[in-house]
């Protein structure tokens, strides 16, 4: 069934070149509109109607982006309606391939008009180097690859929505046995984890094949516009102007040398803590004092509601912006055979309100997810009376600190759920989560790296350069008898299927949260207040500048690593006792 508040979305604001009529899914009707832009480009006799010809663009880009977003929200809530998934393939394979090369000609007008240099730099510099960007990289041959690629995509996740194991007398989703991992009888801890790996390794050259589709997809695409391999060709469509692989590459040795051997001081902690010789992978999610799970709430109305007092204790603005999705039944929470995992936040354009998708059964990660996701919603929310779209939308490294701070800045209101004990162990969780974080995203952006520009590796060999990458940036556990549920760990990661060379945002970010909390234990107001002036500005900045406004530093190198990674072992040894 569709969602049902999908159906009739209020438009923040009413249309003035769309036809209110229009049928989004059909091309007959959309066409016109594009010819007519086109058309009118050359008309244009100012900068100021210059402007109001992007605006219109920008009205047609956003009721299609919010077209394709519902046919996407539809399909991974339920992964095995077939309408759904007709509906979405049939708006990825007839719209889609149609639209791209139309967009082009608009860029392509955009930059040839006489008037584009008279445009108030300051506004329109960031809009003006994105669409040069998008311009250079276009290649009408393209168009079908991505399609297939998007096509790959959904059949990536068509396939893990349908894993489902049988456990104690039931039928349970992979990340519905999540909550067993934190139960402290530890053979049914083992039962658990090896039932889901398992189920994982008996799809794995499924999973293999659909990523070997996509990385020869992806090398044409990338080859077809003139770059010697993928990678360079997605640093440059990420629009990635103010850092590349080197820079990555720093980040990787950075965590190696000033973050993994903290995190395996955690784990001989935690090894001495739980009277273990050797840590087991199912060791990792259980609470080393044997205590029995956190358990902040028992349904997901309780979470929702609690993750309101949050918000609205962090900030009342914020609770009333969380209020909009509540309002508008834009929460889509709880976990059920024949959903998407993962969890995600997708922006309605027309409407300008944000979606959240999830799959909560009951543990500390879902008040931790639901959290990061609000911090997305609350960025869309922010930028609200934006009227082009481009700027709605920051650069992947910034919206990723509105979420992780969000994370950081809920975590002194977590009584709201717990007991002040449990609290205390929650946050205690929640840190040694984040200095566990930046290792597994070195890991997952080191293995891309390699992946993509390595033409013609085999399956195997990228499985033993993962485990290469497990030596240098995991943990201490022993894998003894379990090397092949290792070696494929990385195929539980969507975002290499979905969205590849998207994931060192997350390490960056991180570090730019972190910033956000040390600053909001001196001042909680001050930091609060930068952090929604930094979201307000959207992408209407570059990458630098949307990092100052926030008040922290754009860099990732160890000079500013080392120190953030010392507040938090600070804070832990506070904590020794938890």
């Amino acid at each position: 069934m569709p969602v049902e508040a999908l159906q009739n979305l209020p438009k923040a604001q009413p249309r003035q070149f769309v036809p209110e009529t229009c049928d989004l899914g059909d091309w007959a009707q959309l066409e016109p509109l594009f010819r007519q832009l086109q058309e009118e480009a050359a008309k244009l006799k100012n900068p100021k109607q210059l402007e109001r010809w992007v605006l219109k663009a920008s009205e047609l880009g956003a009721a299609l982006y919010q077209e394709e977003a519902k046919r996407y929200i539809n399909m991974t809530c339920q992964t095995d309606d077939k309408d759904a998934e007709q509906s979405y393939l049939q708006f990825v394979e007839q719209i889609e391939p149609k639209m791209k090369p139309e967009w082009q000609k608009l860029d392509q007008l955009f930059l040839a008009s006489p008037f584009r240099e008279k445009l108030p730099q300051k506004r329109w510099m960031v809009y003006e180097r994105d669409v040069r960007k998008d311009v250079e990289l276009f290649r009408e041959e393209n168009v079908a690859l991505q399609t297939e690629e998007s096509k790959l995509g959904q059949k990536y996740q068509k396939t893990m929505g349908a894993m489902t194991v049988t456990f104690q007398e039931k039928e349970q989703t992979l990340q519905q046995m999540g909550r067993y991992l934190e139960e402290p009888d530890r053979a049914l801890r083992e039962k658990a984890w090896r039932l889901v790996s398992e189920r994982r390794l008996r799809d794995k050259e499924a999973i293999d094949g659909i990523y070997d589709e996509l990385i020869a997809l992806r090398g044409k695409i990338a080859a077809n516009a003139g770059f010697a391999s993928y990678r360079d060709y997605a640093f440059r469509a990420k629009g990635r102007f103010d850092y590349g692989p080197e820079a990555c590459e720093d980040f990787h040795k950075a965590v190696e040398e000033v973050v993994v051997p903290v995190a395996r001081r955690l784990q001989q902690r935690r090894r001495k803590l739980m009277g273990l010789r050797k840590l087991r992978p199912w060791d990792l999610g259980v609470d080393p004092r044997n205590r029995p799970p956190l358990k902040p709430f028992a349904d997901v109305p309780t979470l929702v509601d609690k993750t309101h007092e949050i918000f609205r204790r962090i900030d009342p603005a914020l609770g009333q912006d969380f209020d909009l999705l509540r309002g508008n039944k834009l929460l889509e929470l709880d976990s059920r055979k024949g959903k998407a995992p993962g969890g995600y936040q997708h922006s309605l354009e027309e409407a300008r309100m944000p979606f959240i998708f999830m799959n909560a059964v009951g543990l500390q990660r879902d008040v931790e997810t639901l959290l990061h996701e609000g911090g997305h919603a609350f960025h869309s929310i922010a930028t609200r009376d934006e009227p082009l779209l481009a700027y709605r939308h920051a650069p992947i490294e910034f919206c990723e600190v509105a979420s992780m701070s969000m994370e950081l800045l809920g975590g002194p209101h977590l009584e709201v759920f717990y007991s002040e004990e449990d609290a205390k162990r929650a946050r205690r969780v929640h840190l040694e989560g984040i200095v566990g974080l930046l290792p597994w995203v070195a890991t997952i952006d080191a293995f891309q790296h390699w992946v993509y520009t390595h033409p013609g590796h085999t399956p195997g060999q990228r499985r033993e350069f993962w485990v290469t990458l497990m030596d240098r940036f995991g943990g201490t556990e022993d894998w003894t008898g379990l090397e092949e549920a290792r070696a494929n760990l990385w195929q539980r990661q969507l975002h290499l299927f979905l969205h590849p060379f998207y994931y060192i945002e997350y390490g960056i970010a991180q570090l730019g949260a972190l910033q956000v909390w040390l600053k909001s234990k001196k001042d909680v107001a001050k930091a609060v207040a930068n952090y929604r002036k930094g979201l307000s500005l959207g992408r209407s900045r570059p990458l630098p500048d949307l990092f100052r406004a926030a008040g922290i530093k754009f860099d990732f190198s160890a000079k500013t690593v080392k120190p953030l990674v010392n507040a938090i072992r600070k804070e832990l040894k506070a904590a020794e006792d938890v």
